[in-house]
């Protein structure tokens, strides 16, 4: 098993993707604890999930990831309860308000970034400190299409997630000698209730194009969740020590190998960064 012994944080773990990684956790060995804001389907899927793996400790608790105060309750409770944290998956996210952007609620703007990227900000404030004194701690971030590309009338999201793969690299470049691996995955185009959230907006709020790719998702299947979950294992394992600071693409990137790969990773492959002219073979950009 990829992650016995392993104690891990989970947050968005009540359903969609952060539940199918949470199932892959324990049946790799590790305990979690999981956190979401609805208390009905977080604490079904807790019940689930302990009936499936009853060898595992599956906890769970309220929590919303935008307040600093459950945040530390949270992690308070993960550290009473498991004991030590070797891994920190933050999952939860939205998309925000959908619709041109000098129209959208600035109110719901402000709380998708709050969610987005305080999410991520304040749980690893809050366990950073401990994976620091034990010298060692995997943080694995959920990401987006956003963060790699425009995405119109989803403004909110879009911004957040980038800011949540530069954070990501800056955290990496902050813990490497405290040997603490931070990675991003973009786990894919997936069938959950985003995609909902998108067909119910409907085409004049988020655009046609968009709107027609999410609906071909719902009709005929997106990326499968299992292959985030996978690459979620991957990153909290042992076996990819030393690769840090990457947004990894769980459905185009050989991720099951890259531990044989590292020493081409030192660079910016699987980074975000700016392209200059001569990036693409141009002159015209040359002093």
């Amino acid at each position: 098993m990829k992650l016995k012994g392993i104690n891990a944080l989970i947050t968005g773990g009540s359903q969609g993707l952060g539940k199918t990684i949470t199932g892959h956790f324990l049946r790799e060995g590790a305990n979690a604890v999981l956190c979401a804001r609805g208390e009905k389907e977080l604490l079904a899927t807790r019940d689930e999930l302990a009936k499936q793996f009853p060898s595992r400790k599956v906890l769970a608790r309220i929590c919303d990831v935008s307040s600093e105060t459950q945040v530390n309750e949270l992690v308070a409770f993960a550290l009473r309860e498991l004991g030590p944290l070797h891994a920190l998956v933050l999952n939860a996210g939205i998309y925000g308000p959908m619709g041109a952007t000098e129209s959208v609620s600035l109110e719901e703007w402000r709380r998708a970034m709050d969610i987005n990227l305080y999410g991520v900000l304040l749980p690893c404030r809050a366990v950073i400190p401990h994976f620091k004194k034990a010298g060692r701690g995997k943080i694995v971030v959920l990401s987006g299409g956003g963060a790699t590309n425009p995405l119109p009338n989803i403004s909110a999201y879009a911004a957040s997630k980038a800011a949540v793969v530069r954070l990501v690299e800056t955290l990496a470049e902050e813990l490497k000698n405290f040997h603490v691996d931070v990675n991003a995955i973009a786990p894919g185009a997936l069938a959950t209730r985003l995609v909902d959230e998108v067909l119910a907006a409907g085409p004049d709020k988020v655009g046609a194009a968009f709107y027609e790719k999410n609906k071909q998702w719902k009709d005929k299947g997106a990326t499968p969740l299992e292959l985030g979950a996978r690459l979620a294992v991957y990153l909290a394992s042992r076996e990819s020590d030393g690769i840090s600071g990457k947004l990894i693409s769980a459905q185009w990137d050989p991720w099951e190998k890259l531990h044989e790969l590292k020493g081409d990773l030192s660079g910016d492959i699987y980074t975000l960064r700016r392209i200059v002219p001569k990036d693409r073979g141009k002159t015209w950009g040359n002093k």
